[in-house]
C-alpha cells in the first residue's frame, strides 16, 4: 500500500550513472505504468545576455517588449480556447492567472524604468525583475499566491522566449511517446499533454490534490510527484519505469527490472480490462449484501470517467475547485448549471455536493485571509461558510434549484459539533424561504449530511445523528487530525497511517452508531480506493465507498469477490493488531488470498 513519503533517492547525489540504475520515491499521483524515454521540459536555463544599449534605442527595445507581451498573450487565449473547446470552460479559466500576469502594470513599469536607468537589452532587465518577483511570490505566508509562483514563470518563460526569439521546447510538438520530466507542470504543460504523446510524467514538486495530479487521474496518464531531485538526477532519453501507483520511478533499469514492470504493466493493462467487464454489474456481495460505490469529482468534466467506469453516483463533489485559480467569486447561475449538468447526466444515481471546503491550504487571495499559525486548525470548510454567510447562500441557492434535475444531496465539511450543523441548517432553511417566496423550484426533501473528519464529531455521532441525514468519512483529514499528522509534512508523512488501531477504532464507531440510529454512512477519502483497506472496510459495514474514478472497477471487484462474514472475520483479526503496519500487512495478505487479481 504506497504511502505519501520523502524521496529516498538511491544512488549518486546528481545525475543518473550511465547504465546504472536508480530507483526513486515520490508521492504517488495517478497508477498505472508507463515505460518510455524521458523528455526534459525546460530543463535548461535561457541564455541571456547582458548586452548595453544607446539612449536612442531604448524606445526600441520597449516596444520589443511590448511586442513580447502581445505575442504571449495570443499564445496563451489560444491555449485557453483550446482548453475550454476540448475538455471543458472550467479547465480553461485557470489561465485567467497567466494573463493577470501579462497585465501587472507595477512589473511592466518595474521593467521600462530600469531599461531606463540601466541601458541594457529588455530580455536581460525582464529576467532580473522576473527572479525578483518569483523569489518574493515564493516566500509570501500567502498560499494561494505561493502557488502563484509556477504561473509567474511560466509566463515569464514564454516572454523570455518571445523576446530572444528561441523555441520554446513544447509537449504539442513531440513526434513520440515519452514521459515528461519537469521541476513542476503548468496549467499550460499540463494542457498540451491532452491528446499528445506523453505516457506518464514526474516532478520535482507537488502532491496528491495538485492540478496536475487532478489533469493526469482524469487523463489516466501514470504519474509521480514530489520527487524533489527528478530534474537534476534524469538525463534526456533516459530510459524511464514510472509506477504511479506506488510513487516509483526507475531510471535506467536493468533488464531484469524492466522485464519485471513489462509483464507488471501487461498484467494491470490486461485486469483494467477485466475489470471493465464487470462496471455494469451491481457492487454487492456473494451473499448478497449491496453496497453503493460512488466516485469523487472536481469537475462536470469527469463525468464520462464516472460513467466508464461503472460508479453509481457521486460520492463527493468538490466544489471549492469553482473559486481557486480566479479572482472573483462563481456566480449562482455559474454553480447552478454545473450542478444541474452533474445531477442529470448521472441520474437516478445521487450526487452528494460538498459546500465548499476552502481554507486550510485553498483559499483565494481575493479574501485577503490572515496568516494562520496552524491554518488545517483554522478558519476553513464550514467555519469559512458560517463566516461568510454571504458567499455560502449563493452556493445553497445553486444547489437547491438544481436538485429538481437529479438526485442531490448536500454534505457539509469539517463539522466539529451539533451547534455548526444547526447553525448551517439554519442558513440553508433561509434560502429555502428565500427561493419559495422568489417561486423557485427546489426538491424541499433534499437530504443533509455532515462529514466526519474530526475527532470531536467521531465521538458525537449519536448527537449528530439526531439532525442528519447521513454522514460520509472524510479519512484524508480524520486520520490528520486523529494522529496528530500533517499530511503535507513530508517529515512526518510515514505516521500519516490510514490502518493505525485507533483510526480503525473511530470508524468502527462512527458506522456502528450511525447505524443504530438507522442512518447509511460513506466514505470519500483516499482510504475507499485502497482494495486491501475496502476489505476491511467492507467487514466494517461500511454503506458507501466513494473514490477516483479509475479505482471503481478494482473496490467493486473486491467487493464482488468477498462474502460478508469473511470481511467480518478480517476485521475482527485486524482489530487484535497493534500497529497500523501490521494490520496493512495482514490486509494485504488476505486479499491476496481472497481476491488475488485486486492485490498489488
Amino acid at each position: 500500500m504506497a504511502r505519501k513519503g520523502r524521496s529516498r533517492n538511491a544512488g549518486p547525489s546528481e545525475g543518473a550513472v550511465p547504465g546504472g540504475e536508480i530507483t526513486l520515491k515520490g508521492i504517488p499521483a495517478s497508477p498505472g505504468v508507463a515505460i518510455g524515454r524521458a523528455f526534459l521540459l525546460d530543463s535548461e536555463e535561457i541564455p541571456i545576455v547582458r548586452q548595453a544599449v544607446a539612449p536612442s534605442e531604448i524606445p526600441q527595445e520597449i516596444a520589443r517588449f511590448e511586442e513580447a507581451l502581445i505575442k504571449t498573450r495570443r499564445e496563451i487565449l489560444g491555449i485557453q480556447a483550446k482548453i475550454s473547446e476540448e475538455i471543458g470552460s472550467e479547465h480553461g479559466e485557470i489561465f485567467n492567472a497567466h494573463l493577470m500576469v501579462l497585465e501587472d502594470r507595477a512589473l511592466i513599469e518595474e521593467v521600462v524604468t530600469r531599461l531606463k536607468d540601466d541601458q541594457v537589452a529588455v530580455e536581460s532587465i525582464f529576467a532580473e525583475v522576473l527572479r525578483k518577483y518569483v523569489k518574493a511570490f515564493s516566500k509570501v505566508e500567502d498560499e494561494y499566491l505561493r502557488e502563484r509562483t509556477s504561473d509567474l514563470e511560466d509566463v515569464g518563460r514564454r516572454i523570455l522566449h518571445n523576446l530572444t526569439g528561441l523555441k520554446r521546447r513544447g509537449l504539442s510538438e513531440l513526434a513520440q511517446p515519452v514521459i515528461v520530466v519537469a521541476y513542476d507542470l503548468s496549467p499550460s504543460d499540463t494542457a498540451s499533454m491532452h491528446r499528445q504523446h506523453v505516457i506518464g510524467f514526474v516532478t520535482d514538486i507537488g502532491g496528491r490534490t495538485s492540478h496536475t495530479a487532478i489533469m493526469a487521474k482524469s487523463l489516466e496518464i501514470p504519474a509521480v510527484v514530489g520527487l524533489e531531485t527528478a530534474t537534476r538526477r534524469i538525463r534526456p532519453d533516459d530510459q524511464l519505469v514510472v509506477y504511479g501507483s506506488t510513487g516509483t520511478v526507475i531510471v535506467n533499469p536493468e533488464p531484469q527490472t524492466l522485464k519485471t514492470y513489462e509483464e507488471l504493466k501487461l498484467k494491470l493493462e490486461t485486469l483494467d480490462q477485466a475489470l471493465l467487464k464487470v462496471k455494469d454489474l451491481p457492487a454487492e456481495t456473494p451473499d448478497g449484501r449491496r453496497v453503493q460505490l460512488a466516485a469523487n469529482i472536481e469537475l462536470p468534466e469527469e463525468i464520462p470517467s464516472v460513467i466508464a467506469h461503472g460508479a453509481e453516483g457521486i460520492g463527493l463533489y468538490r466544489t471549492e475547485f469553482f473559486y481557486m485559480n480566479r479572482k472573483d467569486l462563481p456566480t449562482e447561475e455559474e454553480q447552478f448549471e454545473a450542478y444541474r449538468h452533474v445531477a442529470k447526466a448521472l441520474a437516478p444515481h445521487p450526487v452528494v455536493i460538498r459546500t465548499i471546503d476552502l481554507g486550510g491550504d485553498k483559499f483565494m487571495s481575493e479574501f485577503r485571509v490572515p496568516h494562520e499559525m496552524n491554518p488545517f486548525l483554522g478558519w476553513r470548510a464550514i467555519r469559512f461558510c458560517l463566516a461568510r454567510p454571504d458567499i455560502f447562500k449563493v452556493q445553497l441557492r445553486a444547489t437547491l434549484r438544481a436538485s429538481v434535475f437529479g438526485k442531490i444531496k448536500l454534505m457539509y465539511p469539517m463539522i466539529s459539533g451539533v451547534e455548526e450543523l444547526r447553525a448551517a441548517n439554519e442558513i440553508l432553511e433561509e434560502v429555502k424561504g428565500e427561493l419559495t417566496r422568489e417561486g423557485k423550484p427546489f426538491d424541499p426533501k433534499v437530504e443533509v449530511g455532515a462529514m466526519i473528519e474530526v475527532p470531536s464529531a467521531a465521538l458525537t455521532v449519536d448527537l449528530l445523528a439526531k439532525e442528519a441525514s447521513f454522514f460520509s468519512i472524510g479519512t484524508n483529514d480524520l486520520i490528520q487530525y486523529s494522529l496528530a499528522v500533517d499530511r503535507v509534512n513530508e517529515k512526518i508523512a510515514y505516521l500519516y497511517e490510514p490502518a493505525h488501531p485507533a483510526v480503525l477504532r473511530l470508524i468502527r464507531q462512527i458506522i456502528d452508531v450511525a447505524h443504530e440510529h438507522h442512518l447509511w454512512v460513506g466514505m470519500c477519502g483516499e482510504m475507499a480506493g485502497e482494495p486491501a483497506l475496502a476489505l476491511i472496510l467492507l467487514g466494517l459495514g461500511l454503506d458507501s465507498f466513494s473514490t477516483s474514478p479509475v479505482n471503481v472497477p478494482r473496490i467493486k471487484q473486491v467487493i464482488r469477490a468477498v462474502p460478508t462474514f469473511r470481511a467480518k472475520e478480517v476485521v475482527k483479526e485486524a482489530m487484535r493488531l497493534a500497529t497500523g503496519r501490521e494490520v496493512e500487512d495482514f490486509a494485504q495478505g488476505r486479499l491476496r488470498e481472497l481476491v488475488p487479481e485486486a492485490a498489488k
